[in-house]
């Protein structure tokens, strides 16, 4: 079963062309500058050299059929016909209370994915386009929605609903929604095969650490809180973004520096986080360099990151009654041994114990523990293209 994984941008798409029943990626590819002069498609197949290919993509649906021309391409092409492609799986970034699985899409579906677009307005309308474009390209092949936050629809209420007037979360629906969901589901469904124990047995912090961070606890495989909340903004301290400070600051802010909503919201998404800290970079491979060369405030930045996941983790266990492993993934989870090292500093009185041989692994599975922690701590490299492929197949063969 060969199944067409979307994720669709403002001004890209990214997919891949996944074998389930083989669990083999066949090609994958980026539509970059979709709507922009300078577009063009960079596709890779399996076991062979990869091709950019330049020309004008005016919108999604003119980048769907580049990338079906790519994937049937006589010289570096992997089907003969699109037949060959049984469903496509998009990734939708907010489905709201509507959804708390992935579905098979319809006008109903697609009603609903568009009322969400007010809750991400920078996700949800190219989520929706990139479903229409497929729909046009490809008639009649099933397509399947993914949802980011479904995976965090478990949590309790005491959980999700913040401390203001209800009629604001029955009128708005503004409650904690939380992201990254594909992500921490795939690793947690991993880290009880690795440990090699069922998943209902076992109480799992997760921790997804790229340029945007979330940690998650997951409890005998459901999510039952998150730190991200009704925005990707909430939470851990990340590239560019605040993480969690006082709400208060926002309007003093505004007042005292005289800014707009747009000139605030743009101060606390791409201009904080490690970014804002340390005047350097939002890249912790530069920050990293630079606390190297004696630069104090690339050292603060490191370290108040570090503390802002280690807050978590302590606060999740508190949340679950215990904890049997922390996973670490994506880009910074997966690669930087440094930092995997300075988030468990200090919890060794917790059973949390890693293994400094072990710790300088990048990108691989590995429990990276010394033999006598009562925590196992995994590193698993995320695979959300491969959770969307299998959420997929599952909704197309009901």
């Amino acid at each position: 079963m060969k199944i067409l994984v979307i994720n669709a941008g403002s001004s890209s798409l990214k997919y891949q062309l996944i074998d389930i029943n083989r669990e083999e990626v066949m090609a994958k590819g980026l539509c970059e500058r979709i709507g922009i002069n300078g577009s063009r498609l960079k596709h890779k197949p399996n076991h062979s050299e990869g091709v950019t290919i330049e020309k004008s993509m005016q919108d999604h649906a003119e980048a769907i059929r580049m990338v079906i021309d790519a994937l049937r391409d006589e010289r570096h092409g992997v089907i003969k016909d699109m037949s060959e492609i049984s469903a496509v799986g998009h990734r939708v970034v907010h489905g709201g209370e509507y959804f708390s699985e992935s579905v098979l899409i319809d006008h109903r579906v697609k009603e609903a994915i568009d009322a969400c677009s007010s809750l991400a307005p920078l996700h949800n309308p190219p989520n929706l386009t990139g479903i229409k474009a497929c729909e046009e390209a490809m008639p009649g092949v099933p397509m399947v929605a993914v949802f980011d936050t479904a995976f965090h629809q478990t949590m309790p209420p005491q959980a999700y609903l913040y401390a203001l007037p209800y009629e604001m979360y029955e009128k708005h629906r503004v409650r904690k929604y939380g992201f990254h969901g594909t992500s921490h589901k795939y690793v947690t469904q991993r880290a009880a095969v690795l440990m090699n124990k069922p998943i209902e047995e076992l109480k799992i912090i997760t921790c997804h650490l790229g340029n945007g961070s979330s940690v998650a606890a997951v409890k005998s495989g459901i999510s039952i809180d998150t730190s991200m909340g009704f925005t990707p903004l909430a939470g851990v301290v990340m590239g560019t973004r605040t993480g969690l400070i006082d709400p208060a600051i926002v309007t003093y802010l505004m007042e005292t520096e005289n800014m707009s909503i747009k000139e605030i919201n743009n101060l606390l998404n791409k201009k904080s986080g490690v970014l804002g800290i340390s005047g350097i970079s939002s890249d912790f491979r530069d920050i990293d360099d630079a606390a190297d060369e004696g630069n104090e405030r690339a050292q603060l930045a490191l370290d108040i990151f570090a503390y802002s996941i280690r807050q978590y983790i302590g606060k999740y266990m508190t949340t679950m009654g215990g904890i049997d492993a922390v996973v670490f993934t994506a880009g910074i989870g997966e690669n930087n041994s440094r930092m995997r090292a300075h988030i468990v500093k200090g919890l060794e009185f917790l059973g949390i114990k890693i293994d400094a041989e072990k710790n300088a692994v990048r990108g691989q599975e590995l429990d990276i523990s010394t033999p006598d922690a009562t925590v196992s701590t995994l590193v698993i490299p995320t695979n959300e293209e491969f959770m969307i492929a299998l959420d997929t197949k599952r909704i197309v063969n009901k």
